[in-house]
């Protein structure tokens, strides 16, 4: 699917978000990409949203299924 995105949870780093993607702040300034956009996960990025490499410095540490990962398969909301 052309349009589809993908969100990837990388270990110990980063959310890897693949694919058209608009970044939208507040206050209306935007960004789009069309490929691989890595968005922090770890809070101590000096670049927010964006990923700058902070977590390897800071030793964050992910778990795949860890509390706060679903763990269940999630149905995709239909619109109207």
């Amino acid at each position: 699917m052309a349009d589809e995105v993908v969100i990837m949870p990388t270990e110990n780093g980063p959310n890897l978000i693949k694919g058209h993607v608009r970044i939208v702040w507040p206050s209306g300034h935007e960004i789009l990409t069309n490929g691989t956009v890595s968005l922090c996960r770890c809070g101590q990025s000096q670049d927010k949203p964006f990923c700058d490499g902070t977590h390897a410095k800071v030793g964050f540490k992910s778990v795949e299924g860890d509390k706060t990962a679903h763990r269940e398969q999630v149905a995709p909301k239909t619109e109207p």
